[in-house]
């Protein structure tokens, strides 16, 4: 087996991106089966499968097992993101597909086929080009919250240990966050003077200045004034 940066299991803040396209992969083509052969009791068995993931972990989710223990050991760890917006992408389509599966018991099939297939459709479409509408929608919400608005107008530099001469770029990252890895390494080749926050240890930051998704990075001058926004 190929070295894991990430344990799939235990650092569950973070996932392996090719995870889950892979789980939208099989809950599209499943989707879209139940649709084909109009046997809808597969809707309310991958909405039970997702929630058993959500609730009892990755162990439990049949795509992520797997992705982890067959595809991944053959092909490798894929770049590290934050798990968030995709887990919230889950709770989205099982709570779609439990719809779905309401309506067909209640016997308004139409609107239960109507669901399935928008689920079909936008697992199969996050799968193939990595759009994942959930995740998108989970970003929305964070923006809504105001996290853009006014959370990060001003971050307190001796929260962070920063004796402040001129201006720095703050990076909130996670140590095994991939894209965070590239990012502060391009902000340094631009000569950037950068100071990273681990959302994993200060997760209290995190909270307090709205960090929704890793990694983020603004430019702070003066007495920790935020005057740019770089990424996030």
């Amino acid at each position: 087996m190929k070295q894991r940066t990430a344990d799939p299991y235990r650092d569950l803040s973070v996932i392996d991106s090719r995870a889950p396209r892979f789980n939208q992969a099989t809950i599209g083509s499943l989707a879209l089966l139940a649709f084909l052969v109009h046997w809808w009791p597969l809707y309310a068995i991958l909405a039970a499968q997702l929630v058993a993931g959500l609730i009892f972990g990755r162990r439990f989710c049949l795509p992520c097992l797997a992705y982890f223990e067959l595809v991944q050991p053959v092909f490798g760890e894929g770049p590290i993101e934050d798990s968030r917006p995709p887990r919230f992408a889950n709770m989205v389509g099982a709570g779609v597909l439990g719809a779905a599966s309401i309506f067909h018991a209640a016997g308004l099939t139409t609107v239960g086929w109507a669901l399935g297939l928008l689920v079909a459709a936008l697992a199969l479409l996050a799968a193939s080009t990595g759009l994942c509408a959930g995740c998108e929608m989970y970003k929305l919400g964070a923006r809504l919250r105001g996290i853009r608005a006014h959370l990060l107008d001003r971050i307190d530099l001796s929260e962070i240990g920063v004796d402040h001469g001129g201006e720095i770029v703050v990076q909130f990252t996670h140590p095994l966050c991939t894209d965070c890895r590239t990012l502060e390494q391009r902000l340094r080749d631009a000569g950037h003077r950068v100071v990273t926050v681990d959302v994993s240890r200060r997760p209290e930051l995190a909270r307090k200045y709205g960090i929704a998704v890793v990694p983020v990075a603004v430019a702070v001058a003066g007495a920790g004034t935020v005057t740019t926004r770089l990424a996030g």
